[in-house]
């Protein structure tokens, strides 16, 4: 998958999120907002209500996307046969897609009423969700190959030298400059924080990188070197200070998500069995929906 129509895999898992949860809110604003007891009253009760034709619709759809969404991430990414079907990383965005929506559709199948053990299976599905978000954010800390395998040290040292030799040997910095860099991206700046000092280096080292690349953008408009060169250096810059602390923070960010998972599956297996035993009750007292 080349960058563009990668960036229209994303952008339409992002749109469509989007004009979902926007269709659900500005047609049913009216009938959510109203109280529970005179929902009964309103005439949107037969489509919206958890049994109605689309809020009903709504707790399958969702489910189904949930159910999917993790069930072909755990196959491809345990199955060896299906390793070669397609990026990891790329059935990781399709897995984030449906355990976002999904969530979102059975949101408003519950009509915003939650109450007894399915409450439980909702708030464990919030949980797996801002956890899932957390876990995302850990996962692209750790630099991986475009097959999402866990890239070693040494490699990423060879990178980083690599993209040190392109600023010398390419662009020609100047040696003052170069060793400025090399002094910001020296990746044992990172290694041995805690996981909060991690988390939290990561923040601010957004700002400090961008303050870095403003100072270098000034040194090189003293330079003969035209706009797409200085563009070229900026961008080689930002990959090497950007690469070098992750590889600092490498083995904390590798224990974080041995961690995350402990908290994440356990959230995730309590709400499949509410919701597999919700499902069952459900059929068993007779809503088949359009079946």
């Amino acid at each position: 998958m080349n960058k563009t129509l990668h960036k229209i895999y994303i952008a339409s898992f992002f749109l469509i999120s989007i004009l979902v949860t926007f269709l659900f809110i500005y047609n049913g604003y009216g009938y959510y907002s109203t109280p529970l007891d005179l929902r009964f009253f309103s005439p949107q009760n037969n489509l919206l209500k958890p049994s109605g034709f689309i809020g009903h619709g709504a707790g399958i759809l969702g489910s189904l996307m949930m159910i999917v969404g993790v069930s072909i991430y755990m196959i491809r990414k345990r199955v060896r046969r299906f390793h070669g079907f397609g990026y990891l990383n790329n059935w990781l965005e399709l897995h984030i897609f449906l355990c976002t929506l999904g969530p979102i559709l059975v949101l408003f199948h519950t009509a915003f009423k939650f109450g007894g053990i399915v409450a439980v299976s909702f708030w464990s599905m919030t949980a797996v969700v801002l956890s899932g978000v957390i876990g995302r954010f850990i996962y692209v800390q750790i630099p991986r190959t475009i097959q999402g395998q866990v890239i070693g040290f040494k490699e990423l040292q060879q990178m980083t030298d690599g993209l040190s030799s392109r600023l010398i040997d390419k662009f020609k910095i100047n040696p003052a400059v170069m060793s400025s860099l090399e002094n910001y991206s020296n990746f044992d700046n990172y290694t041995g924080l805690s996981p909060y000092k991690s988390i939290k280096a990561i923040f601010f080292s957004y700002f400090k990188i961008n303050s870095i690349l403003r100072k270098l953008k000034k040194e090189l408009s003293s330079t003969k070197k035209n706009a797409h060169e200085v563009k070229e250096i900026l961008k080689t810059a930002k990959n090497k200070l950007v690469l070098s602390r992750r590889i600092g923070l490498l083995r904390t960010m590798q224990r974080i998500f041995k961690y995350w998972h402990v908290v994440h599956l356990p959230f995730a297996i309590i709400m499949f069995i509410i919701m597999f035993v919700h499902i069952a009750v459900t059929i068993i007292f007779g809503y088949r929906w359009i079946f």
